[in-house]
């Protein structure tokens, strides 16, 4: 037998031992998940237990999400305050998000920007197969928004920018919208989109006649800014990375 098998290359890793390793199951959970045909490893189900793999090279999904492998990859989530620029260094000497992981090793870059003026979820990787992707405009990966606006919001507002308005660089169409509140003269809606043009959340909201007061960012696909503080960074969940790889298709 070839000794570029995987399973008998001496420098392959059991695949139970690298689901345990990546937080998946224990071992003996994991070799249930492999007999159970809820493992593949590149598109291809494995169901025998000897099978070794190379955790750099190899890809790996259990019950069709994908599992990251490799240890030097890093997926943070940061919950940019307001007045913080998207970058990773600033010559002005400006609060940038990259100030917030200068002690980090790792060459991390965000995916996307928030201008200075929005908060919220900006992710933070060295992952750059991911990274590409999230940012392209072709995968459409879903954002979704909270924005405080001034006035009291016509009935129809909802439908006329889930059929789309025109913007000066192109029409832009709202996944879906929703009313959250309505007091005091002000509204929160919340807006999913497709896409990350520049300040295209504020644009489309100065076409109709709403401009934004505030915004914040509150998920990125199924990654969610939840109750995470302001200034504050934490890595992602094994399932929430592994939502993201789905979202772009990797």
């Amino acid at each position: 037998m070839s000794v570029n098998n995987p399973q008998t290359r001496p420098d392959g890793v059991r695949l139970q031992k690298v689901l345990a390793q990546a937080g998946v199951a224990s071992r003996r959970a994991a070799e249930e998940l492999i007999a159970a045909g809820r493992v593949s490893v590149d598109g291809k189900v494995v169901r025998e237990m000897g099978r070794r793999v190379d955790p750099d090279t190899a890809v790996v999904h259990v019950d069709g999400s994908r599992i990251v492998l490799r240890e030097d990859l890093v997926h943070l989530a940061l919950n940019k305050p307001r007045g913080m620029l998207s970058t990773m260094s600033d010559d002005r000497g400006r609060p940038c998000v990259g100030d917030l992981v200068a002690a980090r090793t790792e060459r991390l870059f965000h995916v996307g920007r928030l201008d200075a003026d929005t908060e919220g979820l900006l992710l933070l990787t060295n992952d750059g197969d991911l990274g590409h992707r999230l940012m392209h405009p072709s995968f459409e990966v879903e954002k979704t928004y909270m924005a405080e606006v001034a006035g009291q919001l016509p009935r129809d507002l909802g439908k006329r920018l889930r059929a789309g308005v025109e913007l000066e660089d192109g029409p832009v169409t709202v996944h879906s919208f929703r009313l959250v509140d309505s007091h005091a003269g002000r509204s929160m809606i919340e807006l999913v989109l497709h896409e990350g043009r520049k300040h295209v959340v504020r644009r489309l909201m100065d076409e109709v006649g709403f401009p934004v007061q505030r915004l914040v960012r509150t998920a990125i696909a199924d990654v969610r800014l939840g109750d995470q503080r302001p200034g504050r960074i934490r890595p992602l969940t094994r399932p929430e990375v592994g939502a993201l790889y789905k979202a772009v298709g990797l």
